[in-house]
């Protein structure tokens, strides 16, 4: 038996109260620790949410640990999970799963999610590898979802993954998406970088794709740059800007499923947190817009 750990098991100061959840709109920043102190140093408003991995910080205590808590009195936590690989082999890891809830309640997250992919067999492998689309891939995920659910007390997101090849296609991407959804009665956390990723790489039409998806299942969205290998091949890095299509893509989501919380991704080549909070705005902006403006067309202007 695992014991907790001393942040774990210490008795949570009282806590101020802030917004559970942000309904349909809301534009988010993934939270690294090189951002710590510019947002503690911040205005409340920079942004409406932050998103962390849950793994970087449940045994976390002492400064670090009081400073998280602290900016989780300011602003909502959406959490973000890297690893329970939903898609591998290896049994679920019930120990993480518990250490994970604890901290959900912790910090009254509102929003957990995950990856649709896999991570780990015998041993973590730092990447996230594609799950082949079929119906037996299907069940199998679906059921580690259900049992993922179960142990956490609350329904989660998958996120739609980027991938480079598939292993096995008895399935489209986008039917094993809403097979397992329908299957794992789960949420999605929609990731259109990566629908513009993969619709480029697998030549597909992005905007059908979201057509396809049940708006009712979307929690939340995610926005990242990446990098362009060749004219049709892209890599899903989280590493740059987000580029103008992608921005149109986002437009698109808004006019097809309405709006939905927000959030910039960027895993590394940081910028200083006010070149970031430029691509947070521009979310609000599009938000804005969307919602003053239903005159305006963005999937018209997708492929215009």
């Amino acid at each position: 038996m695992v014991k907790a750990s001393a942040a774990e098991a210490a008795e949570p100061a009282p806590r101020k109260e802030v917004s559970a959840d942000l309904s349909d709109h809301g534009a988010g920043l993934g939270f690294r620790r090189t951002l710590m102190g510019p947002l503690e140093a911040s205005a409340t408003g920079v942004v409406d949410f932050l998103e962390v991995a849950p793994e970087n910080w449940i045994c976390v205590g002492g400064t670090a640990g009081r400073r998280l808590r602290q900016l989780s009195e300011r602003w909502p936590l959406y959490c973000h999970g890297l690893s329970l690989s939903l898609g591998g082999p290896a049994p679920l890891d019930e120990t993480l799963l518990q250490r994970i809830r604890r901290f959900l309640d912790l910090h009254r997250v509102p929003v957990y999610s995950e990856h649709l992919s896999w991570c780990s067999d015998d041993g973590h492998l730092y990447d996230l590898l594609p799950i082949p689309f079929t119906e037996e891939a299907v069940a199998h995920v679906a059921g580690r979802i259900r049992q993922a659910q179960d142990l956490l007390g609350r329904r989660i997101a998958v996120e739609n993954a980027s991938f480079y090849t598939a292993l096995a296609t008895d399935l489209t991407e986008l039917e094993f998406i809403l097979a397992v959804l329908d299957a794992a009665d789960c949420d999605l956390l929609l990731d259109v970088n990566n629908v513009y990723v993969n619709s480029v790489n697998h030549r597909y039409d992005p905007v059908e794709f979201l057509r396809a998806l049940p708006g009712g299942r979307i929690r939340y969205i995610h926005v990242a740059g990446h990098y362009r290998e060749a004219e049709d091949l892209i890599i899903d890095t989280h590493g740059a800007d987000v580029i103008d299509p992608v921005w149109r893509l986002l437009d698109a989501t808004y006019a097809i499923h309405g709006l939905r919380p927000t959030l910039l991704e960027r895993d590394f080549n940081i910028p200083p947190l006010p070149t970031l909070l430029l691509e947070v705005e521009h979310i609000r902006s599009r938000q804005a817009a969307h919602a003053t403006s239903r005159d305006d067309n963005p999937v018209q202007r997708l492929h215009g």
